[in-house]
């Protein structure tokens, strides 16, 4: 389990974050591009990747780390259930989401 706060921490701790509301959540930004956003209430974590950086990611089935379940899923959208996750997960896939977006 990992709490909301301390995923906070871990965005924030990524070179040039910025961090902004972003409708009910609190989105993480790089180079002006979110590449993530975090929700305190439901303890959620939404990541953006790859379609191939998300099909790595996301077990079959997991209730883990999943792909959004609509459009923004197919976009690589990705969600962390911070509940049920551990921090090596989380902190893999906040630097990967992060690289990605930093990368461009």
């Amino acid at each position: 389990m990992v709490k909301a706060e301390d995923a906070r921490a871990m965005a924030l701790s990524l070179p040039g974050t910025g961090e902004q509301p972003h409708f009910n959540r609190t989105a993480f930004t790089v180079k002006k591009k979110i590449f993530a956003t975090l929700s305190f209430e439901d303890k959620t974590l939404n990541l953006k990747f790859t379609p191939a950086e998300q099909f790595i990611f996301c077990s079959p089935n997991s209730d883990v780390i999943f792909a959004i379940p609509n459009g923004w899923g197919r976009q690589g959208w990705t969600t962390i259930d911070l509940n049920k996750a551990s921090k090596k997960l989380v902190t893999d896939a906040l630097k990967e989401a992060y690289n990605i977006r930093a990368a461009k």
